[in-house]
Formats: C-alpha cells, structure tokens, sequence
C-alpha cells in the first residue's frame, strides 16, 4: 500500500511541476509510472492520467487567470480546433507504430525543456499586444487543427505543442502562453478523460483520488511560483524541470520496454 502511494506522489509530482509550470499534459508522466510501477494496462492508466490533469490544469488555469495572464479568447478558438481535429486524427493512429506513439512525448519534453535553456521566450507583453486580432484569430484555429492533428494521431503530445506554438508562432508573452497552454489542457482533459472511462470503466478510484490530489497539490504550487518570478528565470526553470522530466521518463520508457521483453 505505501508502494502505491509512494509511485502516485511521485507521479503526481512530476505531472504537477509539469503542468503548473509548462502547460505539460499529466499523461506524459503519470501514465508511464502507473504502467511500470504498478502494472496498470495502458488504456486505464492513460484514463487516470488525463483525469489527474483535469483538476491540475482547472487549478493552474485560474492561479493565472488571477494575474491576466490568460488569453480565453483565443483559448477557446484554438481549444474547438483541438478537439475537432484530435478526433480526425485518431482515425489515423491505427497506422502510427506503439513504439513511436510512446517515445515521441517522451523526447519531445527533453528537447523542449533544452530549447528553453537555450533560446528562452522573451517576447513582452506590450510586444505580444501588437499583433491583430484577427490574424491571431486566425492563427489559433490553423495551429489549433495542426495540434489536434497530431495529438489525435500519436496521442499525446498536446500540452508541448501549444506552449511551443503560442511562444514561438504565435508570439505569446511565456506566463500568458502558459495560462491559456492549461486553460485548454483542462477541457481537453476532461473529454478525454470521460472517453477512456465510457470505453474502459472506472479504475480504481483509490488510484485516481491519489494522483489527482498529488497532481493537484503540485500544479497550484508550481502556478504560483511561476506567476512571482521573472521570466527570465521562469524560463531557466522550465527548461530544467522539462529536462528533468524528460531524462526521469526516458529511463522509465527503458525499464518498460525491458519489462515487456520479459
């Protein structure tokens, strides 16, 4: 029993620094640890995990909503494209390997977390105001299809994608990037989250309860922090924390694909 505690608090660790700070979809962490730690089948602790980011996000979402930095606007433009276009792309998954459906998330946080090392976001607010409405308008439905898109073929991936495009495409200032990045996270999370469970059932409630909470806990401590800081050092420490992430997840993935071997 404290096991399974112990691997929910860590899961629920990882998947709320991540989320609070970056905008990182809980399922890149908790799914991985559910499924190596505690031998969950793939589908329910996917369930678990989107479910665990549904109250994290919701939490996150409103730390930076408190402090404007939220764009709901164009959130909820972008969000209709995601959904729409992830259920075009799951059509398509079928013909994605599982190997390759699997790793992508995982490096993909890694090679993120060192893009904000090396070339952090600097864009200002005032700078982020200059660009039209319109063509932001636009912008968020093109680049929201894209994202659905790709989440709905390789099925993760979500979180990464927004923060990256509305930064470094659609020049977001970071902690509004950030915001709107988990003000999305939370309803996409939630339909998939009721999807896994219609199809699946309901897991072990004991199992959810924990990692939620422990998702939770740390989301609204990471979103609180990352609303004080400079965004100069905001950058420096998601970058680290995506690293960390990525590294800790990679090993993860290694220790699966043993497990899986035996």
């Amino acid at each position: 029993m404290w096991y399974t505690l112990l691997i929910c608090f860590l899961a629920g660790l990882g998947a709320g620094l991540g989320t609070g700070l970056a905008g990182l979809s809980a399922a890149v962490v908790v799914s991985p640890m559910l499924i190596v730690f505690l031998g969950f089948p793939a589908y329910k602790a996917v369930g678990i995990a989107l479910a665990s980011d549904v109250l994290a996000s919701a939490a996150s979402a409103v730390s930076y909503g408190k402090k404007k930095n939220l764009d709901i606007k164009n959130g909820l433009v972008m969000m209709a494209a995601i959904l729409v276009f992830t259920f075009v792309g799951s059509f398509f998954a079928k013909y994605v390997p599982n190997k390759a459906m699997s790793t992508i998330s995982v490096f993909w946080t890694l090679v993120l977390g060192i893009k904000f090392i090396i070339r952090p976001v600097n864009t200002t607010r005032q700078e982020m105001e200059t660009v039209s409405k319109k063509k932001r308008l636009i912008e968020s439905i093109a680049f929201g299809a894209a994202i659905g898109l790709v989440c709905g073929f390789i099925g993760a991936g979500g979180g990464m994608m927004m923060l990256l495009i509305l930064t470094t495409v659609l020049g977001y200032e970071l902690k509004t990037a950030i915001g709107t990045s988990v003000f999305i996270m939370a309803f996409t999370a939630l339909t998939g989250a009721v999807t896994h469970f219609a199809v699946s059932g309901f897991p072990d409630w004991k199992i959810l309860v924990c990692c939620s909470l422990s998702t939770l806990l740390w989301a609204k401590v990471a979103a609180y922090f990352a609303n004080k800081v400079d965004n100069k050092i905001l950058n420096r420490i998601i970058g680290i924390v995506l690293c960390v992430l990525g590294v800790a997840m990679s090993i993860v993935y290694v220790l699966f694909r043993l497990k899986s071997h035996e």
